[in-house]
């Protein structure tokens, strides 16, 4: 790449990020804002179907889409609040069944060993 034609690209990219969000990034945004009132799913579980981090998930959702689309942005807001609101029992429900695993396998162990004695 010459020296215009790199001036003209890096020109180009400031203006991009002069005038706000890159569009690749707005149309995530929205697309994941979209996504989370259609199906109420986690963040967890968004960033793992739409291939990018929780922090990105949230960022856009708290920070970019309140200032691309309000009304979207306030129903988001409100399932954001209700998944924080029940994570507590979910992680109890995921720790007992963790432990309840761990039980089974032991017992199945324990079987095990008591047979072949």
């Amino acid at each position: 790449m010459d020296t215009a034609s790199s001036f003209a690209f890096t020109s180009e990219n400031q203006h991009r990020e002069a005038n706000g969000v890159h569009d690749y990034i707005k149309e995530r945004t929205i697309r994941i804002g979209h996504y989370v009132v259609e199906t109420k799913k986690t963040v967890r579980m968004i960033a793992k179907e739409f291939g990018v981090s929780k922090s990105t998930v949230h960022k856009d959702l708290t920070e970019r889409l309140p200032e691309i689309n309000a009304d979207l942005a306030n129903q988001v807001k409100q399932i954001l609040e209700y998944h924080k609101s029940v994570r507590h029992i979910r992680g109890g429900e995921a720790t007992r069944k963790k432990y309840k695993l761990a039980r089974e396998n032991q017992q199945k162990q324990n079987q095990n060993k008591e047979q072949l004695d």
